[in-house]
């Protein structure tokens, strides 16, 4: 890495980089736009080259990029890996193998997080406006620091076998409790 160039080169699932491209090239060419960066996609492989574009050296936008990336490969649709443009939002993987001892169980903990039809994964983004995507082996979450926290720690609980009502439980306190600090803030 040269002073005035950034770049990375990241590997994704072969059936997410049509995603990643997006229809006539729009995707790609939105993050190129947006981020400042240059990206070189080798379909084949799965391998997708980052780079800061060195007239106008943005770190920023690279790291911006490569993260947006990262979220359309692990199951976001680009709309949403898109926030992680907001000055606020982050993110994560949590890697599901390192909880269980078997795909059996992670399969399982997978089913407990995501609910019957989606309900429980729908309720844990509602109720702490976080972003939540559920791919493979993996869990990703995409918003601001305390969203994301308080998203893991409903995940956590799932993972250690908690019910769905305690977790929801723990994230209505959880909402009260900001909305009432927040009041608390205007009041002052």
């Amino acid at each position: 890495m040269d002073k005035d160039h950034l770049s990375f080169t990241l590997h994704i699932p072969e059936e997410r980089i049509s995603v990643v491209i997006g229809i006539k090239g729009e995707t790609k060419k939105e993050i190129c736009k947006k981020c400042n960066v240059k990206i070189e996609i080798e379909s084949r492989t799965g391998e997708i080259g980052v780079s800061s574009t060195s007239k106008n050296f943005d770190e920023f936008g690279a790291l911006k990029a490569r993260d947006i990336i990262s979220a359309i490969s692990h199951g976001f649709s680009p709309e949403r890996a898109f926030r992680i443009l907001d000055e606020e939002a982050i993110f994560q993987i949590l890697d599901l193998r390192n909880f269980t001892t078997s795909s059996n169980s992670t399969n399982r903990i997978k089913g407990r997080i995501i609910g019957e039809k989606g309900k429980a994964r729908k309720n844990i983004e509602e109720l702490t406006n976080a972003f939540i995507s559920i791919y493979g082996h993996t869990i990703a979450l995409i918003g601001s620091y305390e969203e994301t926290k308080l998203a893991i720690d409903a995940i956590m609980l799932l993972i250690k076998g908690r019910s769905h009502k305690t977790v929801y439980e723990m994230l209505y306190q959880a909402k009260r409790r900001s909305k009432i600090e927040k009041l608390q803030l205007w009041e002052n």
